[in-house]
């Protein structure tokens, strides 16, 4: 697994929602070569940009990123700031575990 990965799975994501990629650009702000680069693996999104694709395709971003298999991460319930404090909640877990690692 790795970046390499990044642009074959958005670019699954994105035809499993039968969305083009228009649609996508649009839905993101960005124009549609933008996400044909992050396609082809050319170009990585922002930090932001990843966040929107992540709640576009209902994935984690470590899925997108390619640090996992694991996909689902259901947030569609969720508001904006429900949403920013459940990330903040898995990054606390993250570094508190990597504390407990050393």
């Amino acid at each position: 697994m790795g970046m390499e990965y990044f642009g074959d799975k958005l670019r699954a994501l994105r035809l499993k929602k039968m969305m083009t990629q228009s649609d996508l650009s649009t839905r993101i702000g960005v124009v549609s070569a933008t996400i044909s680069a992050y396609e082809k693996s050319r170009k990585y999104p922002s930090v932001e940009v990843l966040i929107q694709l992540c709640q576009i395709f209902d994935v984690s971003a470590d899925y997108l990123l390619g640090l996992s298999d694991d996909k689902e991460f259901n947030t569609s319930s969720l508001t904006d700031e429900q949403l920013q404090i459940v990330l903040r909640l898995i990054n606390e877990f993250e570094q508190f575990n990597a504390l407990k690692e050393k």
